[in-house]
């Protein structure tokens, strides 16, 4: 049986007299997509700042490789090999898409900080950035200003440079918002790509992609796990119809 490269057990987050994460335990396995889906406010973002280490949790365990980082700086969790993204674009609009793709590489080599060496000289920086556009698909945008993209290559653009830290996992937060069905289509094959290599949680709105991708999902509502199963198990789930979706079946056109 394979062991999860990330999983939580019974984390929580409290704010004041406030629970936005209670107790949730989670698996995350290599090659999977792991969809976490539930209305606004039911604790999903505050579950991804918990695992990236942009909050620190209130109680419970965040075990990555089965060694417990929870508290740990997002700086140092990144370096681990979790990678994320925001609902809000997080890139540097005035350069260029390379140029946000060289930055991002350049956190994870060993001389990112030889300030004095110009560093188109770096090949292997140089490699890692080239290679993350490509798989995101952006080398045709290469020198184009990321302000000149638009909204979805600039979310591409995001997913790239988390691919140029070379993670192992990846938390994406609602990466299809505000897309039209073009750009919506387009990531969801690049999701569908990605999970070749690695082990992703998927929040997102998107019903039509979160069944599109998802190996496993898991409902949340109030901050708790409601449903966690296959897409086929969830969409069967009384529960889920009754809490989340107003009753209405999952399973019809």
């Amino acid at each position: 049986m394979r062991d999860a490269i990330l999983r939580t057990e019974k984390l929580s987050k409290r704010f004041g007299g406030l629970t936005a994460v209670d107790t949730v335990s989670i698996d995350l396995y290599m090659g999977e997509v792991h969809a976490v889906i539930g209305p606004n406010g039911a604790g999903k973002s505050t579950l991804t700042n918990l695992l990236s280490g942009d909050l620190p949790p209130s109680s419970g365990a965040v075990l990555f490789e089965g060694k417990d980082i929870a508290g740990l700086r997002s700086d140092r969790i990144s370096r681990l090999g979790i990678g994320r993204s925001y609902q809000k674009t997080n890139i540097f609009l005035p350069f260029t898409v390379f140029e946000n793709c060289r930055l991002a590489a350049q956190s994870r080599t060993p001389h990112a900080w030889r300030v004095f060496n110009g560093a188109p000289g770096f090949s292997d920086i140089n490699r890692l950035a080239e290679e993350a556009m490509a798989t995101a698909g952006l080398t045709p945008r290469r020198d184009m200003v990321a302000a000149a993209l638009s909204h979805g290559e600039q979310r591409q653009l995001e997913i790239a440079m988390c691919l140029a830290t070379r993670p192992r996992v990846l938390l994406l937060d609602e990466p299809l918002a505000g897309m039209g069905p073009q750009e919506s289509q387009d990531m969801v094959e690049l999701i569908q790509r990605l999970a070749a290599d690695h082990a992703i949680m998927l929040i997102e709105h998107d019903m039509d992609a979160v069944f599109a991708v998802a190996h496993k999902l898991t409902v949340m509502v109030n901050g708790e796990v409601l449903e966690s199963g296959t897409p086929e198990e969830v969409r069967a789930s009384p529960a889920v119809q009754t809490a989340y979706l107003g009753g209405e079946d999952l399973l019809d056109d």
